[in-house]
Formats: structure tokens, C-alpha cells, sequence
């Protein structure tokens, strides 16, 4: 599970580098993550490390690199 969570947390890194900030969605569709517990879980990570900021715009949450 750990290794599919770095994997994971690899890919929405690779997404948001090229793509900028983006809400969950996207980031959901561009990664082609099909659980949305495994996105979850590999936001996490990267917030963990420090590595993503937050933001809620009207409801919807926004995930960017810092």
C-alpha cells in the first residue's frame, strides 16, 4: 500500500508541476487515480512533506504546489 501511495503521490506531483494549481477533480482526471481514497491518500503525502497548499473557493478545493 505504501508503494502505491508514493506512486500515486508522484503522479499529482508530475500534474501539478506541469498544470499549475488545480482543483481536486482535475487532478483526480488527469492522474487517472480511480479511488478517490488513493488520491486522498497521495495528497497527503505530499502535504506531509510539505510540498502542497490548500484552498477552498466556493465549496471546491483547490491543490498547488508551494
Amino acid at each position: 500500500m505504501i508503494e502505491l501511495i508514493g506512486t500515486n503521490a508522484g503522479l499529482v506531483w508530475n500534474t501539478l508541476n506541469e498544470g499549475g494549481k488545480q482543483n481536486v477533480k482535475a487532478v483526480k482526471k488527469a492522474t487517472k487515480i480511480k479511488a478517490d481514497k488513493d488520491l486522498y491518500a497521495a495528497l497527503g503525502w505530499l502535504a506531509k512533506e510539505g510540498k502542497l497548499s490548500f484552498e477552498e473557493v466556493e465549496g471546491e478545493l483547490f491543490v498547488a504546489l508551494v
